[in-house]
């Protein structure tokens, strides 16, 4: 599919692909898919800033490349390696006469024996693919640096084999937790975007169109328990993707209602820490009234 023309319709397709995306984060994408920009979005967690790479990968039939950033990811593990395992097994297959051939010494360092890694795959791939380097505020600042080169030109230079630049750029996001400030060198590369919590209103209607067939009074009493939920003082406040968890596990057990017995038993689905547990069970009277 062609990138559409107009916010609107970037909006419209996002739908149909299942992501409900308010004015502000559409138009981001808009851009960055025109003008060829990686957009970095950040937010809270569970809010859905992976999904939008995952869906736009989708509905514009690009492949999802995906990079987990962790503390102590290295340049090699993002971008290439060479199979070393595969270089011994072609080297014990070689004559004495031929090891001595610096030609066959120098296959060894071929395309053949080069294992693409997520950022090399991404930039011989281009537009016909979408990188999604997810929580990239979980590497270091080294890492950092070498992803703001990679960025800016869209190649890498591999010293066997020469330059490998990208055509065209892939779509690129970054996703991005705040457990730490990134540089301020990576976001001038890039547009921004923060997702917050949505509406209670436009929630339920997300929730709905990931959870299709659940009723809309269940959906809504969800919705109205979880904002409740982030108003305590929770270590790890629930996200839309736990109001979704919700509504499916419910919908699942039968529920068509949310009282505190129910709630309390399927709390597992939307309370991920064990001294939230205990908060959210002191007050759930609370949470589910009205809910």
């Amino acid at each position: 599919m062609d990138c559409p023309d107009t916010v609107g319709q970037l909006t419209e397709v996002l739908r149909q692909g299942g992501y409900l995306a308010d004015r502000g984060l559409a138009t981001a994408l808009f851009v960055a898919l025109r003008m060829h920009r990686p957009i970095l979005l950040e937010g809270e967690v569970g809010v859905g800033k992976t999904e939008v790479a995952k869906v736009l990968a989708s509905v514009f039939e690009r492949k999802l490349i995906r990079l987990q950033c962790y503390e102590g990811i290295d340049t090699n593990q993002a971008l290439y390696e060479w199979d070393y395992a595969r270089q011994m097994l072609h080297i014990r297959a070689l004559s004495e006469h031929q090891i001595a051939d610096e030609a066959a010494v120098d296959k060894l360092f071929g395309p053949k024996f080069l294992l693409e890694r997520p950022l090399l795959e991404a930039i011989r791939a281009g537009d016909q693919s979408v990188l999604l380097i997810d929580e990239v505020d979980r590497a270091d600042d080294e890492f950092e640096a070498f992803l703001l080169e990679v960025l800016s030109d869209f190649q890498i230079s591999i010293p066997e084999i020469g330059t490998i630049k990208a055509e065209s750029p892939p779509l690129v996001i970054l996703t991005s937790n705040r457990t730490r400030e990134l540089h301020d060198a990576l976001k001038r590369r890039c547009l921004y975007h923060w997702i917050g919590y949505p509406p209670a209103e436009r929630e339920v209607e997300i929730v709905m169109i990931r959870a299709p067939g659940v009723s809309q009074v269940l959906a809504s009493k969800v919705v109205a328990a979880v904002n409740r939920l982030r108003e305590l003082d929770l270590a790890k406040p629930p996200g839309v993707a736990e109001s979704i968890d919700w509504v499916r596990t419910l919908d699942f057990l039968g529920a068509t209602d949310l009282g505190p017995q129910v709630a309390q038993d399927t709390l597992g689905a939307v309370v991920k820490e064990r001294d939230d547990l205990d908060l959210v069970r002191d007050n759930l009277e609370e949470i589910t009234s009205g809910a």
